[in-house]
């Protein structure tokens, strides 16, 4: 059926039905509801609203739509020609979405695709990367991109989908979570302490040789100046390094005393702490963009990003300093050596 004004009026020359503005998807959804039922008053029902209500919608649609999409006489509502082009036409709307709404289940059950970290490259070697294997075989479909590098990443120039900096990040338009605190202590090999000995204060360090990283000269070369004032690098480095990893093995072999964080107990080199106190705690935080976190499989790396830097769990990330001798006593998980890429710290039988 069709209009009175329409009727005897060939179809390609009445008005046409203008659905491409449409933005009212829940008015389209009503009028939907209205052609399946067959009436207003079933409709209202199924929807569980009032009749007016429905019937305020549907005069919104028509207008929406600028033409008639039903008539009514005592015999009940009619759809009209014009109203049977826009049922085929929200139909295929409904069948959209519903595909919208299946891809978007499919992609938070699968949770596959690729998540960016950016990690100093200390946590990122020596911490995080032989824990990945976990998040990995929990979700086998995502790939991890780990950056290791000393320059911090800036998530909101989307330079990374999460990053883990040791300073709290300047920029305003990203979500903060600090993870923990990590403690920075001196530490020697067994092979040093035996042929140098072991210092017990800052005034006996300044006689032995140390190994420094020196990733951000500038904060380093302060760092430095602060704990030896007046003190030349010359007369006590005998190597720098600018990585983590060649630091700390440098020092594992006996070339002289470095600066790690309190774990370094674990990593296989059979380093010893020194009693030398250092003081130089660093907050740890993890910083994302915002729309990245509403990612499925991006929201469960930040998850699990700050489960592994729980200091409830890990006692090495605590905001109070805990000695490493220490650790096996406030420590309930799993061996040190599965955590820090499966090396023996203990004696080879």
């Amino acid at each position: 059926m069709h209009s009175l004004a329409e009727r005897g009026v060939p179809l390609e020359e009445r008005p046409k039905t203008n659905i491409s503005g449409l933005s009212d998807w829940d008015a389209a959804r009503i009028f939907l509801e209205v052609v399946r039922c067959g009436s207003f008053r079933s409709a209202a029902e199924r929807l569980s609203l009032s009749i007016n209500a429905v019937r305020r919608r549907i005069d919104d649609f028509e207008r929406q739509t600028g033409t008639t999409l039903f008539t009514r006489d005592v015999h009940g509502t009619h759809l009209t020609d014009e109203g049977a082009l826009v049922v085929s036409a929200v139909e295929r709307m409904e069948a959209a979405t519903f595909d919208v709404l299946r891809a978007s289940d499919s992609m938070a059950n699968a949770l596959s695709g690729e998540v960016r970290v950016a990690v100093t490259e200390g946590l990122g070697t020596f911490w995080l990367a032989p824990r990945l294997v976990e998040f990995q075989q929990a979700y086998p479909k995502i790939l991890v991109d780990l950056h290791c590098a000393m320059r911090s990443a800036d998530v909101s120039r989307h330079e990374a989908d999460v990053a883990i900096h040791l300073s709290r990040p300047s920029a305003l338009d990203i979500k903060l979570v600090r993870l923990g605190r990590m403690h920075l202590m001196f530490w020697a090999s067994e092979k040093y302490i035996a042929k140098h000995g072991a210092p017990r204060s800052a005034a006996e360090l300044i006689k032995h040789r140390l190994v420094l990283q020196f990733a951000d000269q500038l904060a380093a070369k302060e760092s430095f100046e602060s704990f030896f004032p007046g003190v030349s690098e010359r007369d006590l480095l005998v190597m720098k390094t600018n990585v983590s990893s060649a630091n700390y093995w440098a020092v594992a072999n006996g070339a002289g005393i470095g600066v790690f964080p309190s774990y370094a107990i674990a990593l296989g080199g059979k380093l010893i702490p020194l009693e030398v106190e250092l003081n130089r705690p660093l907050d740890i935080w993890l910083s994302y963009h915002p729309g990245s976190g509403r990612i499925p499989r991006v929201r469960h790396m930040i998850d699990w990003l700050i489960e592994a830097f729980n200091p409830a769990r890990f006692p090495w990330f605590k905001e109070e300093f805990v000695h490493p001798h220490e650790f096996k006593d406030s420590y309930m998980g799993e061996p040190l050596t599965q955590l820090f890429g499966g090396f023996s710290t203990e004696e080879q039988r």
